[in-house]
């Protein structure tokens, strides 16, 4: 039985940070937050990853994987409880939240650099393939 949760005292959007994500584990996969977070380190030096219950290990995840292929240092990390609302049961619930602060580290641009670059070179193999396919199929 599935139950719909929504947040009693949410930020209007005016207020809500440039650089804060706000992490499902339902929507979207895992590697599009990475990607995203890097986005934002890169536009704002820092990434404010946030998450409520389920989705709190994502979080963590994401982090994880930024600061040990060396793009983010951790800054801060906030733990709290958020009173919700749930919509079928009419009554309030308290859900954990994580809120995680990551910057930039020294290396990171070298590090986008290199990513890069491997995609690049990585397109130049598939392009480079699919002309040597057209080279041998036009000799045949």
């Amino acid at each position: 039985m599935a139950s719909a949760i929504v947040a009693v005292a949410a930020e209007p959007p005016a207020t809500q940070k440039k650089n804060r994500i706000q992490v499902s584990n339902t929507k979207k996969p895992l590697f599009f937050y990475v990607n995203l977070a890097k986005r934002y380190i890169q536009q704002h030096n820092e990434v404010e990853l946030s998450a409520l219950g389920m989705a709190i290990t994502t979080v963590v995840t994401i982090a994880e994987i930024l600061k040990n292929n060396g793009f983010a240092l951790q800054k801060k990390v906030a733990t709290s409880t958020v009173g919700m609302k749930d919509e079928t049961r009419g009554r309030m619930v308290q859900k954990a939240k994580i809120e995680i602060i990551l910057e930039k580290t020294d290396k990171f641009d070298s590090l986008m650099s290199t990513t890069n670059n491997t995609s690049n070179t990585m397109a130049d193999v598939v392009a480079s393939d699919d002309k040597t396919k057209e080279e041998l199929s036009s000799d045949i």
